[in-house]
């Protein structure tokens, strides 16, 4: 479980870099525990880089990171433990059934049988997917996989659940019902924290991180950050500060 700290993510001056390529600039943010936040940027401006840092995944050249109130750097693998990942490209075992899927990563978790098997229950019965306990995964639509996955990334309760473009492939429902699952978590206490290229996704996250060329270059909550720039959506904000693409 997480230390007890009003933070979730707090990061002073953290760096990486790759021989003489800077890929993260000296980014400093805090992100509150129960927080949806946003993390944008164009591709190449940093952001997989930082998500990483923050899973522990890989070491900053400099700077501090703290998540889920362990260094980044010197307790990554109790970072690990404490975290959620869910990506774009499900992690779900396509070959095995539901239920298999959430024994196996409650297993990899280090969660107990009972545990896993009150677990999954929960998660399928809030679903309304309880039924499919036996249904093979490759044979589920995307937006099912998708919500499978996102549940199987909080099974072990977490205190941060890291969303990298998780509704990429998805038709808009999906989408919607997605976020829908991601509200209840963050009103259960987990710190979400989610890359999108979906503009109108960033508008339902409590602040937003605009990221360009390694640097922060905007944060506040959506409202601000388009009455700061002159906008009427945040996809505007992102154009006039990053441009590129997603």
């Amino acid at each position: 479980m997480m230390k007890e700290t009003k933070y979730a993510i707090v990061t002073e001056n953290l760096t990486k870099k790759f021989g003489d390529f800077t890929a993260v600039d000296n980014i400093s943010f805090e992100v509150r525990r129960g927080e949806i936040f946003g993390f944008l940027g164009a591709n190449g401006a940093g952001k997989t880089t930082a998500m990483k840092m923050l899973c522990g995944l890989l070491k900053p050249t400099s700077g501090m990171g703290m998540v889920a109130g362990y260094d980044i750097s010197k307790n990554s693998e109790k970072v690990k433990k404490s975290i959620g990942y869910m990506s774009q490209r499900f992690s779900l075992y396509q070959d095995l059934k539901v239920w298999e899927n959430f024994r196996l990563f409650g297993g990899i978790y280090g969660l107990k049988d009972n545990e896993i098997a009150s677990g999954t229950d929960e998660m399928l019965k809030s679903l309304g997917f309880y039924d499919e306990r036996e249904t093979l995964v490759q044979s589920l639509p995307a937006g099912w996989k998708q919500k499978l996955a996102f549940s199987v990334a909080i099974l072990h309760k977490p205190s941060i659940v890291f969303l990298d473009e998780p509704t990429g492939g998805v038709d808009p429902a999906a989408r919607r019902q997605f976020w829908e699952l991601i509200y209840a978590a963050a009103e259960s206490g987990i710190t979400v924290f989610v890359t999108t290229h979906y503009m109108d996704e960033a508008e339902y996250c409590d602040r937003v991180s605009i990221m360009s060329e390694g640097k922060i270059a905007a944060l506040d909550s959506p409202e601000n950050l388009k009455q700061k720039f002159g906008c009427t959506t945040v996809e505007e904000v992102f154009h006039k500060l990053a441009g590129g693409v997603l």
